[in-house]
């Protein structure tokens, strides 16, 4: 008895991930738990600079501020509430300190564009099209870090500007990395703040956009994380309690889903090795001066030592 309708998905033979790669994952909070399980099973990943970036727009900014090496100075800082903040990076990266921000984005700014130079895939999450455009500056903003509403004029993005969005970032990172795998994916956390067919309009637009640029010649990919949790995990035990965002057992369920595609099948047995030795560092003895102890903890080392010899970036 089938009690799911499955997305037939298909492993990707050209350029798939193993220990050898780098990931840089930009956008929506999915991407943060997708970047958990890279950082999890060893891989080499680098994600979210600037904070969680929600929309197209936001995520072409940094790319183009990367590439084109901005150097931020006070004038892209604001103070409110007070911390300083920027227009242009989630609020975590907000600092008591003015200097201690600038620095911070400077160098955010450099590590990015180091690291778009050596990525061998780029996976971006696009979690919403709706944007504020602040009114005194007519600009698009990142966060509005709870500055007052009346500052802002809210907007839905048409495919058209999503579509132009994507080409440039397409194009930028292919200036300086032109064999760059290119994964879109549309964050399947539901914007309800945004209302229930704003939000479809929303995601509509972004998923009509994406598929105007994906070509699996051009090393442009798409994978479905939305769908699956729409139709695979199709009812309300897999989310949290804000009957909102994914819970654990979905997001390892799309991460799954993802492996099946994304993850060589040479780096699956390294994984393994990975997860033992996860497991074996949080395992609570009930005696730590057993022998049976001392025992297993030089299996562990043993463990670690043999796959850090393998993959030096390894580090537990």
């Amino acid at each position: 008895m089938d009690l799911q309708t499955k997305l037939p998905l298909k492993a990707q033979q050209h350029n798939p991930i193993d220990y050898h790669s780098k990931i840089a994952l930009f956008g929506s909070c999915f991407s943060e738990h997708i970047a958990g399980k890279f950082d999890y099973y060893k891989f080499q990943k680098f994600n979210n600079p600037f904070g969680i970036l929600f929309h197209p727009l936001a995520i072409e900014q940094l790319i183009t501020n990367a590439i084109n090496e901005k150097v931020y100075t006070e004038d892209d800082l604001f103070f409110h509430n007070e911390q300083w903040h920027c227009f242009e990076a989630h609020s975590k990266l907000s600092n008591v300190s003015k200097d201690h921000l600038l620095e911070a984005l400077n160098n955010r700014v450099n590590t990015t564009r180091n690291f778009l130079i050596e990525a061998s895939h780029i996976v971006i999450t696009l979690g919403t099209a709706w944007v504020y455009r602040q009114i005194e500056t007519d600009t698009i903003v990142a966060n509005c870090h709870k500055v007052p509403q009346k500052q802002f004029l809210k907007e839905l993005l048409s495919i058209d500007v999503i579509v132009e969005s994507l080409e440039a970032m397409i194009a930028l990172i292919r200036s300086i990395n032109p064999k760059v795998t290119i994964l879109f994916t549309v964050s399947p956390v539901r914007h309800l703040k945004d209302g229930f067919i704003e939000n479809t309009q929303s995601k509509s637009h972004l998923i009509s956009a994406i598929h105007q640029v994906v070509d699996s010649r051009n090393r442009l990919h798409y994978f479905p994380s939305y769908e699956i949790m729409l139709d695979e995990l199709r009812d309300y035990r897999f989310y949290k309690a804000d009957m909102l965002h994914p819970n654990n057992l979905a997001v390892n369920y799309i991460w799954n889903r993802f492996q099946e595609v994304w993850i060589s099948d040479e780096a699956k047995p390294t994984m393994q090795d990975v997860e033992q030795i996860q497991k074996g560092l949080q395992h609570k003895p009930f005696n730590s001066n057993s022998e049976a102890h001392q025992l297993f903890l030089q299996k562990l080392s043993d463990k670690q030592a043999s796959l850090q010899s393998e993959f030096h970036h390894i580090q537990f």
